[in-house]
């Protein structure tokens, strides 16, 4: 490909040189450019890789996009002069990769929790209903059955594109993915044809990188922001940045909610915990999964179902098929008579939400011991208000590390702590050791009583500085049910 073909979605300030020189490759890493590669100079949130320009084209590059021409230009060189070029990036590898999310029905899921678990279920509800699909999420990217490990819940778009290249020769119809906050606001989900978009809720979390929750939420509207007219936008009512979502958006506007009317009215008649018996629109469907922010994710993904086009009785009978998703209120059975719940709850308000669950269905018939603890070099905000959250819902709480990351394990138990008070702090405890306090919590636990292992859900690793050690909290608690058994 051209230059001229690969720049011709973008807004070009200027070119300098050649713009019909063949690419061999598009490249945002200086150190992987090799001859004839184009290069894209984005500004990254520690490092700006215009600085690396000279080294790029020392290497071979023969095309540069940046926001700021070097002060040297080699005549054998094409510069492109654009304002953005986290933007530009998406729509040259849209072009790059043959522009596959043209030939996908792409539906993004944006919100603080849930994120995973709606985009997953719709990738699993499509693949019921015998269609072949393609998921990008924080668990896991999916092309069709072929898992491809993820490392961050939206990708850089060169690899967004590559993956939904592969989707498409796989003879994909749909994709799903999850879109961060992150991922809107440095522009890697531009140059993406979506068809659809999900707004599940917004509570705190990602301040570290927002600053704020005004930020934060902007973030997440600017992906509604660009939706194309031929698009729908779902979101959750419930939640009062729902209708935030929908101002200013060109696509179709649709709702969805279990207290208000709304396009797609839920309501949860019977729960359990190992299931729910569901309102959806006036008709029942028995699902395998507990709780009201569960019921949200489940509406949202028949909404989006009905809104694809996909039968509505077909959708109904499917959506009984699914089950959950790894490390979301993930249920483990112990020999003593007790449950063990893995979730990935790591906001203030996804605790509160599997704690109240928890809470309504066992009733008073059993204690609620929860290990949990906060990550490290992240919000440090929402640290007390998780503990006092816990403690408040729990009869008994073990702070632990989490992925201290490059923190003192001790230092975050310290910020943890300074959230509870006379009332809460006697029913806390403190075992940094994860290991230990998994161990401790069960042998707390008696029948009918719920062990919570909360924030890490599906990760099977724990990163203390910067190395990721493995470590899987279902894979701990299954060892311990062996030696229960015993």
């Amino acid at each position: 490909m051209t230059v001229d073909s690969l720049i011709k979605d973008i807004n070009v300030i200027k070119v300098v040189g050649d713009s019909s020189v063949a690419i061999t490759g598009v490249q945002t890493d200086s150190r992987a450019v090799e001859q004839g590669n184009l290069f894209v100079a984005v500004c990254g949130v520690n490092v700006d890789a215009h600085r690396f320009i000279p080294d790029v084209v020392a290497r071979g590059a023969a095309a540069v996009v940046c926001s700021t021409l070097p002060e040297e230009i080699k005549s054998e060189v094409c510069y492109i002069l654009v304002a953005d070029t986290s933007s530009a990036l998406g729509f040259i590898a849209s072009a790059w990769w043959g522009y596959p999310s043209r030939h996908l029905t792409l539906v993004g899921v944006t919100g603080t929790n849930g994120k995973t678990t709606t985009a997953t279920l719709l990738y699993s509800l499509v693949r019921h209903l015998g269609y072949k699909a393609g998921l990008l999420s924080t668990v896991c990217n999916y092309v069709d059955d072929l898992p491809v490990p993820a490392t961050q819940t939206t990708p850089d778009p060169l690899t967004i594109n590559r993956l939904m290249a592969q989707m498409v020769e796989a003879g994909c119809k749909y994709a799903f993915m999850e879109v961060s906050s992150h991922a809107a606001d440095q522009r890697r989900i531009d140059g993406l044809e979506f068809d659809g978009a999900l707004f599940t809720n917004l509570t705190r979390d990602h301040l570290d990188y927002h600053k704020t929750v005004d930020n934060y939420l902007k973030a997440k509207k600017r992906f509604f922001d660009i939706l194309p007219a031929n698009a729908f936008a779902l979101v959750n009512i419930d939640d009062k940045a729902g209708r935030v979502m929908l101002q200013n958006t060109r696509a179709s506007r649709h709702t969805y909610s279990l207290r208000e009317m709304s396009d797609f009215r839920g309501k949860v008649i019977e729960s359990r915990l190992d299931g729910t018996l569901l309102e959806i629109n006036r008709s029942e469907i028995e699902v395998r999964f507990t709780g009201l922010f569960n019921a949200y994710n489940l509406l949202a993904v028949y909404g989006a179902a009905i809104l694809m086009g996909l039968p509505e009785e077909d959708v109904k009978v499917k959506m009984s098929l699914l089950v959950p998703v790894a490390g979301r209120f993930q249920t483990l059975h112990s020999p003593k008579g007790y449950t063990a719940i893995v979730d990935y709850a790591h906001t203030p308000d996804a605790l509160v939400n599997v704690l109240d669950t928890i809470r309504k269905v066992i009733g008073d018939k059993g204690k609620i011991i929860t290990v949990v603890g906060a990550g490290g070099n992240r919000d440090t905000g929402k640290r007390p208000i998780m503990a006092r959250e816990a403690a408040l819902r729990s009869d008994k709480v073990i702070l632990t590390s989490d992925n201290p990351r490059f923190e003192n394990p001790e230092a975050i138990l310290d910020d943890m702590w300074a959230g509870l008070d006379s009332d809460t702090a006697p029913r806390c405890v403190r075992i940094t050791d994860r290991h230990s306090a998994i161990v401790t919590a069960t042998m707390l636990a008696t029948p009918g009583d719920v062990v919570l292992v909360a924030g890490k859900g599906h990760e099977n690793y724990q990163e203390i500085e910067g190395v990721k050690h493995h470590f899987d909290d279902r894979e701990q608690l299954t060892e311990i049910f062996k030696n229960e058994s015993l």
